[in-house]
């Protein structure tokens, strides 16, 4: 079956939610702010839960339609053929959201749009109640400019939750912002890539897992699992098919380090648990401790997310944090920096230049700039050959 679906994302890694879908071979056919839409059957809706590293939901859509009133929201929902989707005892819930519309009253946009549902169901099943004992379905209708978008959720939990993080610590960034800020850093298997600042270890964690070819979504559940219309062997075969690209062989140097011994704990614990603890080197040391460890060494990466420093005391000790971290790139050429903060002031207090590239990301709802300085090559060694000519 042909199905549209929309991957949802944080505002600013549009981008980097396409290259996935497009990685994945699908067909993109369009893209706003925080949707891409593109084109899929069944195994490509399960795919996309599975592999999807950046996007945090995967919806069908289902329809779209012009709604000035509540009756064109009302036939509008009707004319969809819900049975297809929805068998008798499906626990269908509606929720809605409005912006700029005529309709702007979300609790009666939700009433009518279940209405219209409903009357649907009533006409094929022949019943006017439904017990809503079987299968979860989220239904989400979004009216913006009068245009109404219906879609159907079929991650349930965002895919954010890998399920392995059980360990927490204070303000752990989201596995999917992780996730891209080191797809954003181009990282390989292969290279050196270390977070100083690694609280629960979820950027360490989400690059082994790119290293070594696992899925995100491997070992958790989806909504759309106990959907009638999606067979289970096709759920069975994707995962099948996860498992035999993993590469336990894979060349995986990753280093996480923090100055709390709490953090390192919990980051062992959940690097553990998401099956790449043996390939992650855990330490509890200050940021200055590690560059004394890490000077002299070629071409590392370092992707970090330091703490934001709101109030004045961790503010003036963040400021000597980054007085740090602009020596040690200054005395390591060859390394690269990606740095996630909501400190508009970080290029002239650590650097003291721009970054060559910069990105606006939101941290839950905080706005954060994504700072990427890009290192010089190491010098390629010179063979014994080669200098005697």
């Amino acid at each position: 079956m042909k199905l549209e679906l929309v991957a949802t994302a944080t505002f600013g890694l549009e981008a980097v939610v396409r290259r996935e879908i497009e990685g994945l071979g699908f067909k993109v056919t369009g893209r706003e702010d925080g949707r891409i839409t593109y084109i899929a059957n069944e195994a490509g809706l399960v795919r996309s839960n599975l592999w999807l590293r950046t996007a945090d939901r995967v919806l069908i859509k289902l329809g779209e339609f012009k709604a000035l009133a509540f009756e064109d929201l009302f036939q509008g929902m009707r004319a969809i053929p819900w049975e297809t989707l929805i068998p008798e005892d499906g626990n269908f819930t509606v929720g809605a959201t409005s912006v700029k519309s005529q309709l702007s009253s979300v609790p009666a946009c939700q009433s009518v749009a279940e209405k219209g549902l409903i009357a649907r169901l009533s006409e094929t099943y022949g019943e006017q109640r439904f017990s809503k004992s079987g299968a979860g379905y989220e239904i989400r209708i979004r009216i913006l400019k009068d245009i109404c978008a219906v879609t159907v959720d079929t991650s349930g939990p965002g895919l954010h939750k890998r399920g392995y993080r059980t360990a927490n610590v204070e303000a752990p960034i989201k596995e999917t912002l992780a996730a891209a800020l080191v797809s954003l850093s181009f990282w390989k298997a292969g290279r050196l890539l270390v977070d100083p600042f690694c609280g629960s270890g979820t950027i360490a964690i989400e690059a082994a897992l790119m290293g070594r070819g696992i899925a995100p979504g491997l070992n958790r559940g989806f909504a759309a699992e106990s959907w009638a219309f999606i067979p289970q062997g096709i759920w069975k075969q994707e995962r099948s098919e996860a498992y035999k690209k993993i590469d336990l062989a894979a060349d995986i140097r990753v280093e996480a380090s923090d100055i709390s011994e709490k953090a390192i704990a919990a980051a062992r614990a959940n690097a553990e648990n998401a099956g790449v603890g043996d390939c992650i080197g855990f330490s509890a040391k200050s940021f200055e401790s590690f560059a004394q460890d890490a000077a002299g060494r070629q071409g590392g990466v370092m992707v970090c997310n330091p703490p934001y420093g709101e109030r004045i005391g961790e503010k003036q000790q963040l400021d000597k944090t980054y007085r740090e971290i602009g020596a040690f790139f200054r005395a390591n050429k060859s390394w690269s920096l990606f740095l996630i903060t909501s400190d508009k002031d970080f290029e002239r207090a650590a650097m003291g230049r721009p970054a060559d590239r910069r990105r606006k990301l939101y941290n839950g709802r905080i706005e954060t700039t994504y700072y990427q300085y890009h290192g010089t090559k190491p010098a390629r060694a010179v063979s014994g050959s080669e200098a005697e000519d």
